[in-house]
């Protein structure tokens, strides 16, 4: 119980990567707060699997698309939890198709949600972190490798996160609060399922020759929430089967 007293929230924490995150980090003593965009009962399963760990567990709707929800969502943590000691930016959207088709529509909700949410989240959050804080942010292995076609704005908007992350470690270091990035390559979801059409190409990129699971992602994250990680900031964590390698 690593993180007993401490509280989270996650953005994005209903399903997928997100949501086993959640549970993780309740699983490891903390409080966890998480918002969701559209589904209320998969949001509501969050809670109960959190409250099963003994932890509160607070789902907020919030579109990551929108300034006033996030700082909203931010605001409920903290009156809700009392405080705030661990932020995780988890949501994230991605159109794949190659550049000269991408709509306009679909490179702006990427840059929303991939790259201007994540910064507003910080923005929102930082006011209400002390020393022992920490800021983890979910990024992709396309952010440094893009092996193929059809993907190359969103590894765009995934890449912003690595100065992102890089930055604010130097503007929050000397207040004692850590900054990290997570790398997750081909993970078994919703969004991208291990036995869906092209799941065998993406595991032909790794060293492992497999998908992870989004506990295993969640495991990274905990531990860079929790005390052994208190001297690792501005780091880039790959969790990825050896897709980077």
């Amino acid at each position: 119980m690593d993180l007993l007293g401490k509280r989270a929230i996650v953005n994005g924490g209903s399903r997928g990567i997100g949501a086993a995150i959640a549970i993780a980090l309740a699983e490891n003593g903390a409080d966890v707060a998480f918002t969701y965009h559209r589904s209320a009962d998969r949001a509501a399963t969050v809670v109960r699997a959190i409250e099963e760990k003994g932890r509160r567990g607070i789902a907020i709707q919030a579109d990551s698309a929108d300034p006033d929800a996030i700082s909203r969502a931010v605001t409920e943590t903290v009156d809700t939890l009392g405080g705030l000691d661990i932020l995780v930016n988890s949501a994230g959207v991605g159109t794949a198709g190659m550049t000269a088709d991408l709509s306009l529509a679909d490179l702006q909700t990427m840059l929303d949600v991939n790259v201007r949410a994540p910064v507003l989240f910080a923005q929102a959050a930082i006011p209400h972190l002390s020393s022992g804080g920490r800021i983890i942010s979910i990024g992709s292995s396309l952010a440094e490798r893009v092996p193929f076609p059809g993907v190359t704005a969103y590894a765009m908007s995934k890449s912003a996160l690595l100065s992102f992350t890089r930055g604010l470690s130097r503007e929050l270091g000397p207040q004692g609060i850590t900054v990290n990035l997570v790398l997750p390559g081909s993970t078994d979801t919703e969004m991208n399922p291990a036995d869906g059409d092209n799941a065998d190409y993406q595991r032909s990129f790794t060293s492992l020759g497999r998908f992870g699971e989004p506990r295993e992602i969640a495991s990274a994250v905990s531990f860079l929430a929790g005390p052994a990680a208190s001297l690792i900031t501005g780091a880039i964590l790959n969790v990825d089967a050896g897709f980077s390698a």
